[in-house]
């Protein structure tokens, strides 16, 4: 499995290609910037990694305590956390909920402090309009984060599958799942002794 420097130098070669294949497709500056930085913020520091103390953990700083109920939760290297679609879906969904209870608490408390009333109607509104009218801009920023995460998880998984093929030859490129024979110990028949035919001599 290839270091976190490895991974991180893994992220910045493939940036100009990113970049350069989004705004090929988009032609859209705009676009190409949230799929560019989604890219390398998904590379650095919202990978599949965020499952262990990795260097994807530390970048967090102060912060990286948020991540441990995902950790904690979740088997490194799981589908659930490098599945593809899936483990950035899951860390999306994930960071969103922390980011609005964090939010909420902090609205309630200004609300309270300055004793004044919030229309918490209206802010929902806002919210759903929002969503609603930047999905192109979300639906860039989520692919450039999935790409991210896919150039990880493509490296482990390839430098896991070099490995086997240089200890097993072709062989080990196809994924086989070793099952252990147990072994049957067989009884092991003690031989009687036999009577002695002989008479004792009076």
């Amino acid at each position: 499995m290839p270091s976190g420097q490895t991974h991180d130098r893994i992220t910045l070669w493939a940036l100009p290609l990113v970049a350069g294949g989004a705004f090929w497709q988009t032609r859209s500056s705009s676009v190409t910037l949230l799929v560019a930085g989604g890219f390398m913020f998904g590379g650095l520091m919202f990978g599949p990694d965020l499952d262990i103390y990795s260097r994807q953990y530390q970048r967090w700083g102060y912060l990286r305590w948020i991540w441990l109920p995902y950790q904690k939760s979740l088997r490194h290297r799981s589908f659930l956390s490098h599945g593809p679609i899936i483990g950035t879906t899951l860390r999306v969904i994930y960071l969103s909920c922390v980011l609005a209870i964090t939010a909420l608490i902090v609205l309630v408390i200004v609300e309270k402090l300055g004793n004044t009333a919030l229309n918490w109607q209206a802010l929902g509104k806002n919210i759903e309009r929002s969503l609603v009218g930047y999905g192109t801009e979300y639906l860039s920023l989520f692919l450039g984060l999935e790409l991210g995460a896919m150039s990880h998880s493509l490296s482990d998984w390839g430098g896991s599958a070099y490995k086997r093929m240089q200890k097993q030859g072709i062989r080990g490129l196809v994924a086989t799942s070793k099952v252990k024979k147990r072994k049957v110990s067989t009884p092991v028949r003690r031989s009687t002794p036999k009577p002695n035919s002989k008479k004792p001599k009076l």
